[in-house]
């Protein structure tokens, strides 16, 4: 562990670029040195690993970016689960964290790859188990959640510490059971990105124009 760090701090951090352009969309890249590789990009911190730690990931928050602190709560509040990641250091401004493998949901839509009920469930019970821990699930959509060897696993907890509801979870769920599970899991195909993107951000657009009318 010891060494991996070194390599953070030493090697990775003073000569990363990345940088948070909109906070709707990923943070961008703009160079990350050799041999590191990215593997994935939020809307807050950019993810990379290093090929001598396979099974570790650290999570960099781009320049100001909210939310570092109370990620670092999270996990020390979440403890040990199946279905989650688990922190094993932190820094100024990244985490060390276990790697969570799996095809993301929204990937599997691209891909078509089936995804089984039960990975809904095992989302279910994670969350279930969030709560009971205080914890207030937060932000759970299908590029949170992934698929691996038939079992579901949540890899961005970052936002369990705000205490409002959040329903992308359910929404998500309603339509793998109304509409993905009776007619498309047993004859999946694939959907191109940019009509998934167009649904994420129609979506989006949606929840915004209703909160609006609540108002």
């Amino acid at each position: 562990m010891n060494s991996f760090i070194e390599k953070i701090e030493n090697e990775l951090l003073p000569h990363l670029a990345i940088e948070s352009i909109n906070p709707y969309d990923p943070v961008v890249i703009h160079h990350l040195p050799s041999p590191w590789k990215a593997v994935g990009t939020g809307n807050y911190a950019a993810v990379v690993i290093h090929p001598d730690y396979p099974d570790l990931v650290v999570k960099i928050y781009a320049p100001g970016r909210p939310g570092f602190a109370e990620e670092v709560a999270v996990y020390q509040q979440i403890g040990d689960h199946p279905a989650y990641s688990k922190c094993y250091h932190y820094g100024e401004n990244y985490l060390m964290l276990k790697r969570m493998y799996g095809t993301t949901l929204f990937e599997c839509f691209h891909q078509g790859i089936p995804i089984p009920l039960h990975v809904i469930k095992d989302v279910d019970k994670a969350l279930s188990y969030a709560q009971q821990k205080g914890l207030t699930p937060h932000d759970i959509h299908g590029k949170n959640v992934v698929l691996h060897n038939g079992q579901g696993y949540v890899v961005d907890i970052s936002d369990f510490y705000k205490e409002e509801p959040c329903s992308k979870w359910k929404d998500l769920k309603k339509a793998y059971y109304k509409l993905y599970y009776p007619f498309f899991y047993r004859h999946p195909f694939k959907i191109p990105y940019f009509v998934l993107n167009f649904i994420r951000k129609s979506y989006r657009l949606f929840k915004k124009m209703k909160a609006a009318f609540k108002n």
